[in-house]
């Protein structure tokens, strides 16, 4: 049997068709349903909240994904977050923050905190 056959658009194109709402709809009631389940078995016992569906649960999970990120991918950040500071510059940074945070009252000043 030659696999090269099977790699033309022709046979490809129904195969996403019919397997594509198949992937969709199993992925729904899994996704949803790990949901739903963990949802079920933590907050009704312990806050008494009241129970979700199937669907709410997988609402729930989209709307985590839409609000905190996830699902992989990848994060942030892009180019310039892997590009490496020279030392010196990292240096003047770090002794910039120094200055700002770790300041102490100057020889003769009296600190401005009322107590």
């Amino acid at each position: 049997m030659n696999i090269k056959r099977f790699k033309k658009w022709y046979y490809i194109v129904p195969a996403v068709l019919v397997l594509a709402p198949i992937f969709i709809t199993l992925f729904v009631f899994l996704t949803g349903g790990l949901v739903m389940l963990l949802w079920n078995w933590l907050l009704p016992p312990l806050f008494d909240w009241r129970q979700i569906t199937l669907l709410q649960g997988f609402g729930l999970l989209v709307l985590c994904r839409i609000l905190f990120g996830g699902f992989g991918g990848g994060g942030g950040g892009g180019k310039d977050f892997e590009r490496k500071i020279p030392p010196e510059e990292k240096e003047r940074f770090v002794q910039r923050i120094r200055d700002r945070v770790c300041r102490t009252p100057a020889d003769g000043q009296e600190s401005t905190n009322a107590e």
